[in-house]
């Protein structure tokens, strides 16, 4: 009978405080070899403090942290960070200046016979190999994010962690050096953790979603779980735009202001969430009325926001071609479709 491999990262009941402030507040998770995880949340949510945590620049109040099967800190134990076989990957980079391209990804292999071969071997993994002999100064902004996360792959670590390394970025080359890294990580078979704001991209890179709000661990799964199936209303409204609409379920059909529906919850009063693709545009006698307050252009899509009489604002998403005007009046309901209703007392704060 094989033996299953232990995760390569693990966190049990951890806890880190700044005086009166829980950063974090409990969480346990574990990662399992060559999985990709984001953690995603608000600012101050204390997804960054929990990777800093793992990376040894945080010690928690308690709890234990293992990584790669070796406790790395504990009740009565501590790694230092560059013990812990950890890379990591930062917002800026922070490439060492006077170095050459080269010298920074073979930084910290000194002790390594071949660490001239490797640092080549890795920055050719990430198709640099022809800029070895540049200064950092010398590279665009996605170049020296290549560069460094080159340097993290480097000394082969058990982990490689992501601290929002594409928001200084601009939106087009964010997209393609996000696509570029995710296919460099799934290549060697790295594991990963990475902290983002960013929705989407967490959704695109990751095999794994972890909520967290409040230094809290509300939700942890797959994108298509989190989004379309959160286990709170905090947690459904930090993993996507939505609106959580007053409902009463009977029969398996669940009634709010914006039509009658299905739905697993049982009987009784709740709040269905429901997404901008739920809501569609009908004719008068089939919906409530609205007025259109103002139009987000995304492209291919648009996203607009109306004001219903007695609901919160919602908003609504379709074709860029199919756009109103703003303060015209149209009327609106859900789509027909089975919706997540949380019980009336989970009100997201």
């Amino acid at each position: 009978m094989s033996q299953v491999a232990p995760p390569v990262v693990e966190l049990v009941d951890v806890v880190v405080r700044y005086g009166d402030l829980t950063a974090v507040d409990r969480v346990s998770l574990s990662v399992t070899k060559g999985r990709h995880v984001a953690l995603i949340g608000p600012s101050g949510c204390g997804k960054t403090t929990l990777l800093r945590t793992i990376a040894g620049f945080e010690r928690p109040s308690q709890g234990t942290v293992r990584i790669g099967g070796r406790e790395a800190s504990g009740a009565s134990s501590w790694l230092e960070p560059e013990r812990r076989q950890v890379g990591m990957v930062f917002q800026q980079g922070a490439l060492f200046p006077h170095m050459t391209v080269l010298q920074n990804v073979a930084y910290g292999l000194e002790r390594r016979a071949d660490a001239a071969e490797r640092a080549a071997a890795t920055l050719e993994l990430v198709g640099l190999a022809d800029l070895g002999r540049r200064y950092p100064d010398e590279l665009s902004g996605g170049q020296q994010q290549r560069v460094a996360l080159a340097r993290a792959l480097a000394p082969e670590p058990h982990v490689i962690l992501l601290d929002e390394p594409f928001a200084s970025l601009d939106a087009s080359l964010r997209v393609r050096l996000r696509d570029e890294v995710a296919s460099v990580l799934e290549r060697t078979g790295m594991t990963s953790i990475l902290v983002t704001h960013d929705r989407e991209e967490a959704f695109a890179i990751a095999d794994e979603v972890a909520v967290m709000d409040r230094g809290r661990l509300l939700q942890w799964g797959t994108a298509e779980r989190v989004y379309n199936d959160p286990a709170s209303p905090e947690a459904a409204l930090i993993a996507g735009p939505g609106v959580l609409l007053d409902c009463v379920v009977e029969n398996g059909r669940a009634s709010t202001l914006l039509g009658i529906v299905p739905t697993g919850a049982p009987p009784g009063k709740g709040l269905l969430l429901a997404r901008p693709e739920d809501i569609v545009i009908v004719e008068a006698e089939k919906g409530v009325a609205c007025e259109v307050l103002r139009h987000r252009f995304r492209g291919a899509d648009m996203l607009c926001d109306v004001r219903l009489e007695r609901a919160p604002n919602i908003s609504l998403q379709f074709p860029s071609s199919d756009a109103g005007v703003v303060g015209a009046k149209v009327s609106v309901r859900l789509r027909e479709r089975s919706y997540r209703v949380f019980p009336a007392s989970g009100r997201a704060g």
